[in-house]
């Protein structure tokens, strides 16, 4: 296999970002002047829907006749990166809602992001684009993308401040330009968000590569929990700021918080199929400036990530009730502040990171 030294410069021009002179690349930040050597890359995909229409294919006078013809669909797509040295453990990372792969790669300031952090501790990475999004859009159901003007939204709902300005103690990185990449990194649903689909291909792609961590955010939480109940080939479960969790049918608790931006609440599976989340340790992070379920904010997006925090308390008390093992990280509370939901992104994410490379290193999953 031919080996592929990669600067951070050059992986920035391989997942396309869109970097002007403004942005920083690896000689201006020192944690990422190194070399980094990639031995092996490459794209696959998974899982996935074959549809076929009923008749017989004419290429002379039909080309274009969907009579006897296929489409392939609501498949998973994924980039890896295998480094040298390898430690030989595998990452895999599903984005949240409106997003795609590419978050994980780098930051709207261009800086490195989660991925090649990983990738400089040896592990080979698997960035996953869910089916019906990003390099992944091909539904098997007929889709109409709206363009509803939402993004003063979704900047309050990720709890980056009163838009335009962030909260006095953000870490996500400042300036009109760096807000106008991040906005530009959304992408949408091509179809519905169909879980059991997603949750198919996912499990697919664990099953076709390998075990390994399941690192998930916001929306993709679901999908590490029930990917997670489905196959043993996921070792860990690291999941940032997930919007929901499992609990055993019978016993979902109700999380009563008043002027929240979405319904907060978890969903019952059998006890059998939960208790498949004791075999593999879990660690769950949430960022700053979510208040106390106690008390109640002023925007409605603060209390939603409040009363979802709570939910992942109960979530872990359970888990560890049967046996399993499950912390939940209010990261202010560890000394590490300013984090909005893309904690990733912000501007300590190489901060947040070492504290999840050291939860692994307790768990025996690093070097």
């Amino acid at each position: 296999m031919k080996r592929i030294f990669i600067t951070l410069a050059t992986a920035i021009s391989l997942v396309g970002c869109n970097c002007n002179q403004e942005c920083k690349t690896a000689s201006q930040n020192e944690s990422e002047s190194s070399v980094l050597a990639i031995k092996e890359q490459g794209f696959f995909t998974a899982g996935g829907t074959v549809l076929k229409t009923d008749g017989t294919f004419d290429p002379i006078k039909g080309q274009y006749n969907p009579a006897g013809q296929t489409l392939h669909a609501d498949y998973a797509n994924i980039f890896y990166q295998v480094p040298q040295p390898y430690n030989h453990h595998r990452v895999y990372f599903l984005h949240g809602f409106g997003q795609s792969r590419v978050g994980w790669m780098n930051t709207p300031d261009g800086r490195e992001g989660f991925a090649p952090m990983f990738l400089r501790k040896g592990y080979a990475t698997y960035l996953i684009d869910q089916p019906r999004r990003g390099a992944a859009g091909q539904p098997s159901v007929e889709a109409t993308v709206t363009t509803p003007t939402l993004d003063q939204a979704w900047f309050t709902q990720f709890r980056m401040g009163y838009y335009p300005k962030l909260f006095s103690n953000s870490k996500f990185p400042q300036g009109e330009e760096t807000l106008h990449k991040f906005f530009q990194q959304m992408t949408p649903n091509i179809g519905e968000f169909d879980i059991p689909k997603v949750t198919e291909a996912l499990v697919a792609t664990f099953e076709k590569a390998g075990e390994g961590i399941f690192i998930t955010h916001s929306q993709g939480g679901i999908i590490g929990w029930n990917v997670a109940m489905q196959t043993p080939k996921v070792t860990a479960v690291v999941a940032i700021e997930p919007g929901t969790f499992p609990f055993p049918e019978g016993e979902v608790p109700t999380i009563t918080k008043e002027n929240t931006s979405f319904p907060v609440g978890g969903f019952g599976v059998p006890k059998e199929q939960f208790l498949t989340l004791t075999k593999r340790p879990i660690v769950i992070y949430f960022g700053d400036n979510i208040p106390d379920f106690n008390k109640t904010a002023e925007l409605p997006a603060q209390n939603f990530w409040s009363g979802v925090r709570e939910l992942a308390y109960k979530f872990a008390e359970v888990i560890n009730a049967n046996g399993g093992d499950c912390k939940v990280i209010d990261l202010p509370k560890a000394g590490i502040t300013g984090n909005t939901h893309f904690m990733f992104q912000d501007l300590n994410n190489q901060e947040v990171f070492e504290h999840i490379y050291k939860w692994l290193e307790s768990k025996k999953l690093a070097n």
